[in-house]
C-alpha cells in the first residue's frame, strides 16, 4: 500500500503540474480581459509526508500512537468550480483523497496532519466535498470589491449585507477564519491549529455536512449562524436524518478593529450538538466488564465555546491565540478528543535570502480532557481517536514550527516539525518528534 500511495503521489503531482500550468495561462488571459466574470475555477493538490523516530512506549492499546512505523503520505486533489447569475452563486468541489496518517490517524488528539482524517483505507477516493448555492442580499450603502478566489466568483457586494448558503460545506469554511492559523495546506498542519481544538463541529468523516449558513455583515463586525446534519455514529459518513433530534448549531460573533494602523480580529463561538451520543460517566458506572461508551448512546446534547484573536504587529508579522472548551460529558462525535485547548503562535515573513514570500510559523498547543473523559480512558475505554488501554493523565503539550518556501506563484514547499508531549494525554508514553514535508500546488 505504501508503494501504491507513492505512485499515486507522483501521478497526481505530474498531472496537476501540467494541468495547472495550462489553467494558469488561461486564467491570466481571463484576468487581463476583465476584472469580473460569471464563473470561477481553481484547483489544488497537496502531498504531505510525515515520519518519526521511536519513542518511549511501555504499553499501548488499540488506538495508541505507534512507536515504530514507516513514514506515511497523504494526498488531496481538489477542483473548485463556481458560477453566478441573477439568482445567486453556485459552487461545487470534487475532491480526491488518498493515503494515510501516521498510526492510521490514531493516538494523538492534536493530530499532526490536518490534511488527513480517520479513513478506512489509503486507497484513492473521489468525493463531492462541497455542493452549495449562495445568495447575497445587499442592504445599501458602501460597496466592496471581492476578488476571484477559491469558492468565490469575482464580484462586488454591499459592505452591509445578508448572506445565505444552502447545501454541503464544511463549517470551518465560514467559521473561525484565522488569517495565520487555519489552512493546513499552507500554514500549520496540526489539527489543534486549524480551528478551535474543543470545537466538536458537526461533520462526516471527511469534515463536511449538509445544512444552512446565515451571515449578517457590517463594516467592523459580523454575526454568523449555521445548522447542519450530524452523523449517525461517531466520525462516520452517513448522516442522521432525524432532524428534530440530531443537528449541530453554531453561532459566531466577529469584531474587526485596527491597532497602531494594523488590523486585528476577535471572534467568539458558541455551539450545541444534539446527536445519538454515549455518556462517559454512564459507561464508567456500567456493570459490564468492558467499558464501552457506545453502549450508553441516546439522543444527548454537547455544548462548547471558543474565543480567538489575531493581530498583525507589522506588515510581515502576525500573532494569534485561541481558547476553547466543551462540557466533555458525551463522547467525542465528529472532530477529535479535545475538551479544553489553548493555542498561541506567530506567522512571520522573515525575508531570509531576499525571499519576501517565504513564511516562518511557530505555535504552542495545550490540550486537555474533562474529568469524565479522562476517567473513562483510565478505566480502559476507547474513543474513536485515542485510547491506550489505561491512562496516566497529562495534558497533550505540542510545539509546531514550519518554514514555507514559495517556489513560484503556484507552488510551495514546506518543512514541518512537531514535538508532542504525552501523546493521547498519557504521561507514560512519548514524547515524540514528528518530521514532515508538504508540497502544495494551487491556481
Amino acid at each position: 500500500m505504501k508503494n501504491i500511495t507513492q505512485i499515486i503521489s507522483i501521478t497526481v503531482l505530474m498531472f496537476n503540474v501540467l494541468l495547472f500550468s495550462e489553467l494558469s495561462k488561461a486564467q491570466e488571459v481571463s484576468e487581463s480581459a476583465t476584472a469580473e466574470e460569471n464563473y470561477s475555477f481553481h484547483a489544488q493538490a497537496t502531498i504531505v509526508t510525515q515520519g518519526h523516530y521511536p519513542f518511549t512506549s511501555p504499553y499501548q492499546g488499540k488506538n495508541s500512537f505507534v512507536s515504530v512505523e514507516d513514514a506515511q503520505t497523504s494526498i488531496t486533489n481538489t477542483y473548485f468550480g463556481g458560477i453566478k447569475g441573477s439568482w445567486g452563486e453556485f459552487y461545487i468541489n470534487p475532491e480526491l483523497a488518498a493515503g494515510s496518517g501516521l498510526s492510521k490517524t490514531l493516538g494523538i488528539a492534536g493530530f499532526p496532519n490536518g490534511e488527513i482524517y480517520r479513513v478506512d483505507n489509503a486507497a484513492p477516493k473521489w468525493n463531492i466535498a462541497r455542493f452549495y448555492v449562495k445568495k447575497v442580499f445587499g442592504l445599501g450603502g458602501e460597496t466592496e470589491k471581492i476578488e476571484d478566489e477559491i469558492n468565490q466568483v469575482a464580484t462586488s457586494y454591499d459592505v452591509k449585507r445578508f448572506s445565505v448558503v444552502l447545501g454541503k460545506f464544511a463549517l470551518n469554511d465560514f467559521f473561525d477564519n484565522n488569517t495565520f492559523s487555519h489552512d493546513p495546506r499552507t500554514q500549520f498542519l496540526n489539527w489543534s491549529l486549524m480551528d478551535y481544538g474543543a470545537w466538536d463541529y458537526a461533520a462526516d468523516t471527511r469534515g463536511y455536512s449538509w445544512g444552512v449558513y446565515l451571515e449578517y455583515n457590517q463594516k467592523d463586525w459580523a454575526v454568523r449562524f449555521a445548522s447542519v446534519l450530524e452523523p449517525e455514529s461517531a466520525n462516520e459518513m452517513n448522516y442522521d436524518m432525524n432532524l428534530a433530534k440530531a443537528h449541530g448549531n453554531n453561532l459566531e460573533v466577529e469584531y474587526r478593529y485596527s491597532l497602531n494602523s494594523q488590523p486585528g480580529t476577535v471572534r467568539f463561538l458558541a455551539y450545541n450538538n444534539r446527536a445519538y451520543m454515549g455518556n462517559y460517566r454512564d459507561a464508567i458506572n456500567s456493570p459490564a466488564t468492558t467499558k464501552d461508551v457506545t453502549t450508553t448512546r441516546s439522543y444527548s446534547n454537547k455544548y462548547g465555546f471558543g474565543i480567538g484573536i489575531e493581530q498583525k504587529l507589522t506588515a510581515d508579522l502576525g500573532v494569534f491565540s485561541r481558547l476553547s472548551w466543551n462540557d466533555g460529558k458525551t463522547e467525542t462525535w465528529t472532530f477529535t478528543e479535545i475538551d479544553q485547548s489553548i493555542t498561541g503562535g506567530f506567522s512571520l515573513k522573515p525575508h531570509f535570502f531576499k525571499r519576501p514570500d517565504d513564511v516562518l510559523g511557530a505555535a504552542l498547543i495545550f490540550n486537555g480532557l474533562s474529568s469524565d473523559h479522562r476517567d473513562y480512558l483510565a478505566a480502559g475505554g476507547y474513543g474513536f481517536i485515542i485510547g491506550d488501554g489505561k491512562l496516566n493523565y497529562s495534558p497533550e503539550k505540542i510545539f509546531e514550527t514550519y518554514y514555507l518556501i514559495k517556489v513560484n506563484k503556484e507552488a510551495a514547499l514546506t518543512f514541518d516539525y512537531q514535538f508532542v508531549g504525552s501523546p493521547g494525554y498519557n504521561a507514560d508514553r512519548g514524547p515524540v518528534s514528528i518530521f514532515g514535508m508538504r508540497l502544495h500546488y494551487e491556481i
